[in-house]
Parts: structure tokens; sequence; C-alpha cells
């Protein structure tokens, strides 16, 4: 069992490194698929979602989350080691949005990562150990103390890895309560107290989402689209502040095919009936697609098509035989 888990780490630290070293050249823009539940993002400096470029702005990070291709039980009790880690494929479809890990396949994970950084794990037997960027991990709150982030920073000294820095985000959940609150003063003056330091920088960031799931007579229609703005701005003067009017935003859509809600829904309703049409050529039969307008091209056509059967009928009986005319 102990070389299983031997291989199993050693396998884990080349896949992070492989990801860091295609990531010098250009951070890829999709994530990669780590067993069959963890999606790895490589998060660099040029990141243009403000939410994401958090940690100290130009350094790259790993981001871990759930895999939206797999919707399966924890594989924290299934994983072995002999099927660990698959290649880097892209994932076979886009994700909607991040989805966060149990917490504990998440210190799973800070576990693994840990023992790839440390020097002193010499049975591991991983020649020219790599300092790795600082790893982030979304969590789902599911521990009491509702952990959202877990994050690990290698600390170093020239080439050398000399500790691990450990983070924890908790969060009780979405409110709208100010009084609930520390003030932003009290929150510089405790940080200053922690971090023995004087200066302190504040930044401040929110999520506005535009479209979301559409709600039909009391249900749910699920749909991939999506579309939400990220801002950022510096020097925050109080808790849940409004975006002031400098602040940066980036526009992040996300349209499924389809979608009524898009502004090319129209032209997709058209190329629906040009496939019905075609099928329908093919087979003699063909299903009209829902009629939203009262002159819509369907319409048209099928008035067009009953008079032209008309007219032939009418055409036959006259006995017209010429086949070819």
């Amino acid at each position: 069992r102990g070389g299983k888990k031997k291989l199993y780490v050693r396998k884990l630290f080349f896949f992070f490194f492989r990801i860091y070293e295609e990531g010098r050249e250009s951070i890829p823009e999709h994530p990669y698929l780590f067993e069959t539940d963890v999606e790895i993002c490589l998060i660099g400096g040029s990141c243009k979602s403000p939410i994401e470029r958090f940690w100290n702005g130009n350094s790259t990070i790993y981001i871990l989350q759930k895999a939206q291709c797999n919707e399966e039980s924890d594989p924290a009790e299934e994983s072995k080691a002999d099927d660990a880690i698959y290649a880097s494929e892209l994932l076979p479809k886009e994700s909607s949005g991040p989805a966060a890990l149990s917490v504990r396949r998440a210190k799973q994970l800070i576990s693994l990562y840990t023992m790839v950084q440390n020097p002193n794990m010499t049975h591991l037997k991983i020649n020219d150990l790599v300092v790795l960027p600082p790893l982030w991990i979304r969590c789902d709150g599911s521990d009491p103390e509702r952990t959202y982030w877990l994050g690990a920073e290698p600390l170093k000294a020239g080439n050398k890895i000399t500790g691990i820095n450990f983070y924890m985000v908790t969060c009780d959940g979405p409110t709208a309560d100010k009084t609930c609150f520390a003030n932003l003063e009290e929150l510089k003056t405790a940080h200053k107290m922690k971090h023995h330091s004087s200066v302190v920088m504040t930044k401040g960031f929110a999520q506005y989402e535009l479209i979301r799931d559409a709600a039909i007579e009391d249900t749910i229609v699920e749909s991939e689209s999506n579309i939400y703005v990220d801002i950022t701005w510096n020097t925050v003067e109080k808790i849940l502040e409004t975006p002031p009017l400098i602040s940066a935003a980036t526009l992040n859509i996300t349209l499924e095919s389809g979608d009524p809600r898009s502004p090319v829904y129209p032209l997709y309703r058209e190329l629906q009936f040009l496939l019905a049409l075609a099928e329908g050529l093919k087979t003699g039969v063909t299903e009209w697609p829902e009629l939203l307008e009262s002159e819509s091209a369907v319409e048209l056509v099928q008035e067009f098509l009953s008079d032209l059967k008309k007219k032939l009928d009418g055409y036959c009986i006259s006995g017209n035989s010429n086949e070819t005319e």
C-alpha cells in the first residue's frame, strides 16, 4: 500500500509540474482534468477576470474545483493509486461556472500538494524538486466551520523550499445585514496587529449576475447561459461598498445554443426550420417547428407547399403525363 501511495504522489507532482511548464509559454484557456472529479485551472497575471487575479496580482496560481462533467459520488473513498491520474486532456464540455469540491476532498488534495513540496520526503525520489505556484481550492462549506476556500503557498529561499503557508477562508453565508460586519477600520487594525505591518492596501471586487436560470410557473428551466460582470477597484472606503465609477469591469457572456434570451435566437429558429425542411425532403415527412409569430417563415412555406400541391394535383388530373416536364 505504501508503494502505491508513493507512486500516486510522484504522479501528482509531475502532473502539476507539466501544467506549470506548459503555462510558462502561454496560460491555457481550458482547465485540466485530474482523476474524474477535479478541474485544475492555471491562472496567470494576464487573466482577464479580476476575481481570479486576487493573488499578488501577477503571480501564477493553481485553482482547483469540481469537474462539471462528473456528478457521481465523492471519489475520495473510491480513488485508487493505479488509476490516479489521467492525461491532461481538455474537458469534454465547457463548464457553466465554477463548482466547489467537498471540504474532505479539498483537504486530501492540500495534503498531497504539501507532500510533493516537502524537500524532506526523500523517499518519493523526486529529483530537482521545483517550487510550484500557490494552490487554492474551492470548497462547498460542508464542514462545521463552513470553509469555502483552502490555500497553500510554498515559501522559498532562492530555489529551495523552506515551508508552506496555509490559508482557510470561511463564510457564514450571503447577507445584506451590514450590522453583522466589523467596520473597515477594525479590519485594518486587526490586519496590522497580526502581520506587524504599518501599511494596509485595500482592493474591492463585486460580481453582478445579469442572466440566470429562468423560472416558469414555479419550475426552473436549466440553461448553460449566463451573463455576469466582474468589477474591481482600489481604495475601499467601507464594507459592502457600491463599486465606484472608476472601477474596472469585465463582462462575461456564455450563451447556450437555442436560448430564447440570446440576441441571435431568431436566426437559430430559422436554421432549425431549414434543418427540419432538409430532413423532410429526405424522409418525405416534415415536422414543422412550433410557430412563434403569425407571419413566420415556417407558415409561409407551409402555405406555399399546400398551394403547390393543389396545383400539381390539378395538373396531373388534366392528363399531362410528361414526366420530365
